[in-house]
């Protein structure tokens, strides 16, 4: 009786493989690589080893690339009065001023109405944003 494994198969065609068709390829493997890993290797690939899908090599185009904090300027107007009695934003004459870097926001973006005169400091804007102040007499100022 042998002691080991490698004088078992000492000899042998296939050493304990089956038939000498087996063991050949990578169809043995379920594939080379990460091949099936969504099929048939997939709680070994996705479980055990955290494999990702589509995260690598590509851009995301749809994502934005500022990544400072941002608010619409119908949020900014809805929340004025209270900004006023803070004594974040100031009043002059008819004119209401606030510097955005104050209330922590970097970028003024374009969504929602404006209903009162504002004249307004930040980093950035978007074009929308312009619009709608320059629109109501007020001014986007850049920081």
């Amino acid at each position: 009786m042998p002691v080991n494994k490698r004088s078992k198969y000492r000899g042998s065609r296939t050493c304990g493989g089956g038939t000498h068709k087996n063991r050949r390829g990578a169809g043995n493997r379920g594939g080379r690589g990460r091949g099936g890993s969504r099929d048939h290797k997939f709680v070994r690939g996705v479980v055990h080893a955290n494999w990702t899908y589509g995260t690598c090599g590509f851009k995301h185009h749809h994502r934005s690339s500022f990544t400072g904090n941002v608010l619409d300027i119908g949020q900014i107007d809805q929340i004025l009065p209270s900004l006023l009695e803070q004594g974040t934003a100031t009043r002059d004459g008819d004119v209401i001023v606030l510097n955005a870097a104050d209330i922590g926001i970097d970028k003024v973006l374009g969504g929602g109405q404006v209903t009162s005169r504002m004249n307004i400091t930040a980093e950035a804007f978007s074009q929308s944003a312009i619009q709608k102040i320059e629109a109501k007499g007020g001014h986007a100022l850049l920081s």
